[in-house]
């Protein structure tokens, strides 16, 4: 059976391009996939088959839709490290092993505080105080009752003259 000639160069470009957009999909949903994993960003693209850090960070400035998908990853990303801390505690069983089991478990707490931090991130309360660390509205309050004595001070003089 004979092939059908092309028709024009521009359908060879289509097909190309065609051809790079499903790989480029494919792409991102990989790194999604092994984000959600627990892989680095790193690690995937040190992968010979995946794109570089830069080209992932233009597709993240670009792609809105994959931005999001990203974002969800790494969300999703925090909660597979906090298990991932768990296990990691499980296996420590003597001295040596909990001393590194230490130090991964920190490593694991902090990337996920960074993921996550409504979720894993440590809770921080504000005060509200000024260089000497008291409270705004209680200085604040002095302040005020310190101007009306000058206002009224300088009322009396007024009244004097």
């Amino acid at each position: 059976m004979a092939r059908a000639p092309r028709t024009s160069r521009t359908s060879t470009r289509e097909r190309a391009r065609a051809r790079e957009g499903s790989k480029r999909a494919r792409q991102k949903a990989e790194i999604c996939r092994r984000l959600i994993e627990g892989e680095s960003l790193r690690a995937i693209s040190d992968d010979d088959a995946m794109p570089a850090r830069s080209t992932i960070a233009g597709w993240l400035q670009t792609d809105k839709v994959f931005a999001a998908e990203y974002a969800t990853a790494r969300q999703l990303q925090a909660e597979a490290l906090a298990d991932e801390i768990v296990d990691i505690a499980d296996r420590a069983t003597d001295r040596d092993s909990a001393a590194a089991a230490r130090v991964k478990v920190d490593a694991r707490k902090w990337l996920a505080s960074k993921l996550a931090p409504k979720r894993y991130g440590d809770a921080v309360q504000l005060k509200h105080a000024d260089a000497e660390g008291d409270r705004l509205y209680e200085r604040s309050a002095d302040n005020a009752l310190m101007l009306a004595d000058i206002l009224l001070a300088i009322g009396n003089r007024e009244r004097r003259s």
